[in-house]
């Protein structure tokens, strides 16, 4: 039987902690970063934990 294989695109999206949460990115960071505040790219800077509605969804992906 072959092994089974962690989704590409999503082990490098995120990230799980010690604690088992997993970890994701702000979006809308990469460019057109002039009209947008220093408070929000600050913030869109920082790491967050995925919503606990698609916490089932990413293991999945990560295989975990």
């Amino acid at each position: 039987m072959s092994k089974v294989k962690t989704n590409s695109g999503a082990k490098k999206r995120f990230k799980v902690t010690g604690s088992g949460n997993i970890k994701r990115k702000h979006a809308f960071k990469s460019h057109i970063l002039t009209k947008k505040s220093k408070k929000r790219k600050l913030n869109l800077t920082k790491t967050t934990l995925i919503h606990p509605t698609d916490v089932y969804r990413v293991r999945m992906l990560l295989k975990v």
